[in-house]
């Protein structure tokens, strides 16, 4: 086996190898490709406000052409110029320098080459890097809410397809007030989309600003710059937020509100995957069987519910990834350490087992079949539930001891429609209160539950 040839059957880490196919996209924004590629884009969209900056007279103004061809350098970043960059490095020794010595090699020869000096003016590696993460996340973050909303309709369209179907819920493991089907899955939903909203609220801090975040070297050079309004249009024109007060780095509390948001719905993901998990148990949802496939290697009958186990173990993984990251890139000795700069080239593993995640869950929901016998049956089988209303209408006309009497009825024991109904026959209750409840059953005493799941 060589050691220069990859393949999916030798990576190390199985978000390049078994599940590769299920995270792709993200290979082009947290790969090592992705980060030199926003590196250049950077120092670009800089040499670019430099040129345009009437201050700053030794670095003429550009050309369209010369404009044309500056953005383009960017724009036609290729993985063999990313090559390039990194044969630089084995000389620099240094990654971000490795991108200046590139840049200034591909303007070479042209009418750009007299500005070459003008390539990482006044910037600390930091300035180049700190934008350059920030993209990758918005990046990134585009990938991930996509594949959050694809899933998140389906089980909005489920829960409007089951808002009638009535369902025993469970408290404490136990039969509880009935419910729908449609209205469980229509909470599921809301919680999904009230945290999506708050990832989408997060606009990613950024600072370009030197080397403790002074503009100390810009101002030597040019003290009439106002750097601070040039440094926040290049920020705002890559859909960054400028971070005006820094040390060397950007603070990261951005990138750990950021991971923490998504840490959260992930949380939302995983209990959801559990609760399907049980409901499949419970027969609640029969799983679709796909010719070729086999649930067991010894019991021929089985169909594990393999994707919604698969999506929870992969959430576990991401949220320790980016629950620890958000917890140790907000911390950095003075005015910077490097501890972040290993960190954050682990960004994408976290986001690679969200993806792997949300995939597996939406897959696995494609799969389910609603088994309306099996929930009518354990509806029938759970008439106790109905101990609720009855002794609720018995408070209302002032009945004695109403909770306590459904008690000694109910409690720790199963009960049909029969002997519920007889109990309501015999209470003293206005006539219409006594037709409603000998009229009631478990599956018609859902509430609104059937209009709440229209919610979503």
């Amino acid at each position: 086996m060589s050691g220069d040839t990859f393949d999916a059957l030798t990576a190390i880490s199985p978000i390049d190898g078994r599940y590769a196919g299920k995270c792709s996209e993200l290979r082009e924004v947290f790969s090592e490709y992705g980060l030199v590629k926003r590196r250049v884009l950077v120092e670009c969209t800089w040499l670019e406000a430099l040129c345009d900056a009437k201050e700053i007279k030794e670095c003429r103004p550009l050309s369209a052409k010369e404009r044309k061809a500056l953005r383009a350098v960017a724009a036609e970043f290729s993985v063999a110029d990313a090559r390039r960059v990194k044969d630089i490095e084995r000389t620099t020794n240094h990654d971000v320098k490795a991108v200046e010595y590139f840049l200034k090699e591909k303007v070479r020869g042209t009418s750009l080459e007299k500005r070459g000096e003008f390539i990482h003016f006044a910037c600390t590696s930091e300035d180049i890097n700190n934008m350059s993460h920030a993209l990758m996340l918005r990046d990134g973050k585009a990938v991930l809410r996509a594949a959050m909303d694809e899933m998140t309709a389906k089980v909005a369209a489920m829960a409007k397809e089951w808002a009638k179907v009535p369902m025993l819920a469970h408290t404490h493991g136990q039969p509880a007030s009935p419910t729908t089907v449609g209205k469980e899955l229509a909470v599921v939903v809301a919680r999904l989309r009230r945290q999506a909203a708050e990832i989408d609220r997060l606009v990613m801090p950024a600072k370009m600003n030197g080397a403790v975040g002074n503009f100390n070297a810009h101002l030597s050079a040019y003290p009439k710059v106002d750097w601070e309004r040039l440094s926040r249009r290049v920020i705002e024109s890559l859909g960054l937020r400028q971070n005006r007060l820094t040390t060397q780095i950007e603070s990261h509390d951005g990138i750990a509100e950021l991971f923490d948001a998504l840490c959260r719905w992930n949380s939302v993901l995983l209990d959801f995957d559990r609760d399907i998990w049980m409901y499949v148990s419970m027969g609640y949802f029969r799983q679709r069987t796909i010719k070729g496939e086999i649930g067991s290697s010894t019991m021929p009958h089985k169909v594990n519910p393999i994707d919604f186990e698969n999506s929870e173990g992969n959430l576990g993984l991401a949220n320790a990834v980016l629950g620890f990251m958000a917890r140790k890139l907000a911390v950095s000795r003075m005015q910077r350490d490097l501890t972040d700069s290993t960190t954050l080239r682990n960004m994408g593993v976290g986001f690679g087992y969200t993806l792997i995640a949300i995939r597996s869950t939406q897959k696995g929901l494609g799969k389910l079949e609603l088994n309306e016998a099996r929930l009518a049956e354990d509806l029938d089988r759970n008439w106790e539930v109905l101990a609720e209303p009855i002794q609720t209408v018995m408070r209302k006309v002032g009945m004695d001891h109403p909770y306590e009497r459904l008690k000694e009825l109910t409690r720790g024991r199963r009960v049909n429609a029969e002997i519920m109904q007889d109990f309501v026959r015999v209470l003293p209750l206005p006539k219409e209160d006594k037709a409603r409840l000998l009229k009631l059953t478990p599956a018609t005493y859902t509430g609104i539950a059937a209009k709440l799941a229209r919610l979503a």
